[in-house]
């Protein structure tokens, strides 16, 4: 979308309005000086004078003159004014105007590159599923084992299709007006973790819960998925019959929450793109072609933001990675 058109209209209603302010001040200036100039008559002066010559009328003459040459000065000042007012005035509108459209076309720039992006992870699944069912269609030998199989398939792929978009619903929906209270970080671990047993026990995975007795302010919901996410991260990208540590610590008024893996850690490049929506590491490298879709992070960084939080990423390939998330601390 192109913010040209925009820019130049909002731009010349700030032109608009300025130059309404400064031709309005100059009328109103005009005016309170000409009134100040008439308060100088003559009259004064034939007083003064009454002889046959009257003097006074010569002084109120030249008087005169000089008024009309005053006010004509100041016409002209201020239609100076004014002119320059006008150039400058369309140098900051302009400038103005790209300053106030600048967010707003940064963020309808990645609403479409979401769009974009999300119709481009959808087709490929739906691409898949359907192939599938057309080769099973055309297929006269079709057994009923091979059918079972291919049936099978397409509930596992539905079941991607629909995680998928339950994810970017969540990284589209709004639950900053969620009521936020004192949530115990114990109860938040407790709950995430029997979220993901069965997939840590699936590879023999240990879950070392090291928390203490802390709490947060937050919403416990939106938490308990935070560390979901998190902890569903780790078990995917650790080998088997290694352990996750959850650890918390206090830091003055904030408290800190950490999830490490001895996983297969990341590279500095990697690091600086896992929080970018539908961004998946080399599936090469991850050893898995199940890695999701690349929004958990994203959805995970969102949550934190919507806390007024922070979270950081320390990783070394081969070694293993922990994620810090900071939270406001709160008093149970």
């Amino acid at each position: 979308m192109k913010f040209g058109g925009a820019i130049t209209r909002l731009a010349g209603t700030y032109l608009a309005i300025i130059m309404a302010m400064s031709l309005g001040f100059s009328v109103v200036f005009y005016q309170a000086s000409v009134r100040q100039l008439d308060r100088q008559r003559p009259d004064q002066f034939r007083q003064q004078f009454p002889a046959q010559d009257d003097p006074g009328r010569w002084v109120g003459d030249f008087l005169d003159r000089r008024a009309q040459e005053a006010q004509r000065e100041l016409a002209g000042q201020l239609v100076t004014i004014n002119l320059l007012t006008l150039l400058v005035g369309s140098v900051v509108s302009y400038r103005l105007a790209q300053h106030t459209l600048r967010p707003i076309e940064a963020n309808v720039a990645a609403q479409l590159q979401f769009i974009s992006d999300a119709s481009h992870e959808l087709r490929t699944p739906l691409t898949a599923l359907r192939t599938a069912n057309e080769v099973a269609c055309s297929n006269q030998r079709l057994t009923a084992a091979r059918a079972r199989q291919v049936i099978a398939a397409n509930v596992q792929d539905i079941q991607r299709l629909q995680q998928l978009t339950d994810d970017m619903l969540g990284l589209l929906r709004d639950d900053g007006s969620q009521p936020q209270q004192a949530v115990p970080l114990q109860t938040i671990v407790t709950e995430a973790m029997n979220l993901v047993v069965n997939q840590a026990l699936a590879k023999h995975i240990g879950i070392d819960d090291q928390s203490q007795p802390l709490a947060v302010r937050g919403s416990q919901p939106r938490l308990v998925q935070l560390l979901t996410i998190l902890l569903d991260n780790a078990i995917k990208y650790s080998p088997e019959a290694t352990t996750i540590t959850v650890q918390t610590h206090k830091r003055g008024r904030s408290v800190q929450l950490m999830v490490a893996d001895q996983g297969i850690g990341m590279d500095q490049q990697t690091q600086a793109q896992i929080f970018r929506r539908f961004y998946r590491a080399d599936q090469a490298r991850t050893g898995t072609k199940n890695g999701g879709y690349g929004l958990g992070l994203a959805i995970a960084q969102r949550i934190v933001e919507q806390h007024g939080g922070k979270i950081t990423v320390i990783s070394t390939p081969d070694k293993g990675t922990t994620f810090t998330i900071t939270l406001r601390a709160a008093t149970l």
